[in-house]
């Protein structure tokens, strides 16, 4: 009898170490709900980033509300009454009217439909191709791993707005083609981040177990690996919102992105820019949504992090 209970042991020590080795789906699952819970409280912890987070649920809000209901706002964004031209700020027009005399107010509530959308839409863009070269090149690694980073380094070599330009002059001028052209730019920056983070992770036990199971490098890649890498990913993807938001404006500006008569910041600003000392509300208030659109994706970004940082939940 002792002696089966011993094979009986020793039968069942294999399967058990087997079964502990390859148990990386439950942690992962439990990190992730925990890092969001992490996310959350960073947030809430830190004012500035709570405060703007709201602001940009509101401009969320903004934007749907005036993509479905664009009756909702005061006065037409796009009718021209040239007898309204350049009319100061007063309790008629909160932000005063431009050449056209088209409210201004209006127009800057409108826009923020463009610069959001052109923000999200070209991160989602530029963050989907990013972690798929970087996850290429840091799993496979060698003659793949040396290719790819050369192209990414030669890109970044480049200032982005730059090459954004070059595009854009290549591609012609255009909202959709100004997504393309700022979902280009920013592909080399999640490539090397998702790259340097799989070189980190990749070496782990659970990935180890994963590939003794027979797991496919697909599997692995996009299961075990990938999701230990969404801090770094998520608070990259909140800061390149604002760096796109701010690529659209300078597009606009220079003529490159949005075509009248649609509104967008940037072209109001670049349109505005020779009236400057006669009527400076035309430059004010653009100027005045981009500059808080980008300082709170930067807040939010900020507090994000802090709520990923062990070291700075500690303080």
């Amino acid at each position: 009898m002792i002696r089966v209970s011993q094979n009986n042991k020793l039968a069942t020590e294999p399967a058990a170490s087997v079964e502990t080795a390859v148990q990386p789906a439950k942690p992962v699952r439990e990190k992730r709900e925990g890092m969001w819970r992490d996310v959350i409280a960073g947030i809430v912890s830190n004012k500035a980033s709570l405060v703007s987070g709201i602001f940009i649920l509101i401009l969320a809000v903004i934007a749907i509300v005036t993509a479905v209901a664009p009756g909702i706002l005061p006065y037409d964004p796009y009718q021209q009454d040239l007898g309204q031209s350049l009319l100061p700020p007063s309790a008629e027009h909160w932000f005063g009217t431009d050449l056209q005399g088209r409210d201004i107010f209006c127009r800057v509530m409108v826009g923020t439909q463009i610069s959001l959308s052109v923000g999200l839409i070209a991160v989602a863009f530029s963050l989907t191709i990013g972690v798929i070269l970087g996850s290429i090149a840091g799993y496979k690694g060698g003659w793949v791993d040396t290719v790819i980073m050369r192209i990414m380094d030669m890109m970044l070599a480049i200032p982005s707005i730059l090459l954004a330009i070059a595009i854009m002059a290549a591609l012609g001028p255009g909202i959709e083609k100004a997504v393309v052209a700022i979902g280009l730019v920013s592909i080399p920056e999640y490539a090397r981040i998702v790259r340097s983070e799989i070189l980190a992770i990749k070496e782990n036990d659970y990935v180890a177990a994963a590939r003794v199971i027979g797991d496919s490098n697909f599997k692995i890649v996009f299961r075990h690996v990938l999701p230990n890498a969404l801090p770094s990913i998520i608070v990259r993807a909140t800061l390149g919102i604002s760096s796109a938001i701010l690529d659209c404006a300078a597009l606009g500006f220079l003529g490159l992105g949005v075509q009248p008569p649609a509104a967008e910041w940037g072209d109001m600003l670049g349109r505005g820019r020779n009236e400057l000392f006669r009527a400076p509300w035309l430059m004010i208030f653009p100027g005045l949504a981009i500059t808080l659109a980008v300082l709170a994706f930067n807040l939010l970004g900020d507090g994000i992090r802090d709520g990923l940082d062990p070291k700075s939940r500690k303080r």
